[in-house]
């Protein structure tokens, strides 16, 4: 949850309700809250009975929760406290959820202040249930969880594995980054809801011989940013990735390539069915012909030799030149070059994109590897803005923004 491809500053002052059932993943909810804590999410809580046996109220508290909520009758100066999160928070995710919680969700039994509270709030809810599971395979328990989601709440689904009593099968808590990123898409505008985007992010690598390859130094960083971004924003994400990308949402279809070759063959296959793409890949320019399947030893070239390459597909000329009408296509372009200005619009119109981003790799803070960029962006509408150093995750944001908006 620290990788900085995860943290948009759309989510600041944005409001969060957490509620904790009675579970022994209810100690991995405090690490979920300083988490969305941290991204400037301000977050409420409210635990049941059961969860506080678990794991005290004051921990939330100590963590910066504000308000923590437990008893509906511990405030008697208040007594509306259970209408307060559907009054004030955007979006309400129950994680863990128990099955005692489901059920009282499913039948309307508000008997208790999280339950009255969720039957109380008509924003996103996200429920992330975790128990034993028999439990979880219990016929009761699995309509109470068709019954919520054909309601429209997102169930994030136990996962499989060994839980705390010693049995295995599904019924662990999903992992936290899933669960993170599960708050932020219910936080999140949904106004990319519909489209399909295709992502190409990373380096490609080039085989030399057994062992060598060309390549560059691209981390897939503003790629994944784009991915996560339109992800959130209720986009279904195809994502064409080089070696070493970062990981993804769980939802995004993730195509894992090695060579340029290979990354223009996958897009090439998905690119018909896609809206909009967003070309992020640094792909070699250049193969070098390969030496053969064997290690190429030095003994063979004493006093050093010629390495010949040849050319590799151009993906975002190819694509953009048999695009349909509605398809929009964002392009990439990594230079050291003083004009960066005159570089982005050559590529602009030379590939057949609607935007070009340039950035300059040589400058420090921009280009691969690291979690800031500063860029120049040209449309085929004439438009043209330089944003200064910021992070990855808002270029990403602002992108999607202005690509939706084209």
């Amino acid at each position: 949850m620290s990788d900085k491809h995860l943290h948009f500053s759309y989510f600041k002052r944005r409001r969060l309700h957490l509620g904790v059932c009675g579970s022994i993943a209810a100690y991995k909810s405090a690490d979920l809250l300083r988490a969305w804590i941290t991204a400037d999410i301000h977050v409420s809580a409210t635990l049941t009975a059961a969860a506080a046996q678990f794991i005290s109220p004051l921990t939330f508290r100590s963590l910066g929760a504000m308000p923590v909520y437990d008893s509906l009758w511990h405030n008697t100066e208040n007594p509306f406290e259970h209408l307060e999160p559907g009054q004030t928070a955007h979006a309400m995710i129950i994680a863990p959820a128990s099955a005692q919680t489901l059920s009282r969700l499913a039948t309307g039994a508000a008997s208790d202040m999280l339950s009255t509270q969720a039957l109380a709030f008509d924003g996103p809810l996200v429920i992330a249930p975790a128990m034993n599971p028999r439990m979880w395979l219990h016929p009761a328990t699995q309509e109470n969880v068709a019954t919520l989601r054909q309601r429209g709440a997102h169930i994030v689904l136990p996962e499989q594995g060994s839980t705390a009593c010693g049995d295995l099968g599904q019924g662990r808590l999903a992992d936290q980054h899933t669960l993170y990123l599960a708050a932020l898409r219910a936080l999140a505008p949904q106004d990319m809801c519909g489209l399909r985007i295709l992502v190409t992010l990373g380096p490609t690598r080039e085989s030399w011989d057994a062992v060598r390859f060309w390549s560059n130094p691209s981390t897939g960083r503003m790629g994944a940013s784009l991915v996560t971004a339109a992800w959130l924003r209720g986009a279904t994400v195809e994502a064409v990735c080089g070696p070493g990308c970062p990981v993804l949402p769980d939802t995004v279809r993730r195509h894992d390539v090695t060579s340029a070759r290979e990354m223009h063959a996958a897009a090439n296959d998905l690119w018909d069915q896609m809206d909009m793409g967003f070309f992020t890949a640094a792909v070699a320019d250049f193969s070098p012909i390969p030496t053969g399947a064997a290690k190429f030893k030095k003994e063979q070239a004493q006093n050093g030799f010629t390495v010949q390459f040849t050319p590799n597909p151009d993906i975002l000329r190819d694509l953009a030149q048999r695009r349909k009408a509605h398809q929009k296509v964002l392009g990439f372009a990594a230079e050291t070059s003083e004009d960066l200005a005159a570089c982005v619009q050559r590529k602009l119109k030379s590939k057949g994109a609607d935007i070009i981003v340039g950035n300059r790799i040589n400058e420090a803070g921009s280009g691969f590897a690291t979690s800031t960029n500063s860029v120049l962006i040209a449309d085929r509408n004439g438009r043209e803005e330089q944003w200064l150093q910021q992070n990855k995750s808002d270029i990403a944001w602002d992108l999607c923004t202005w690509l939706l908006n084209l």
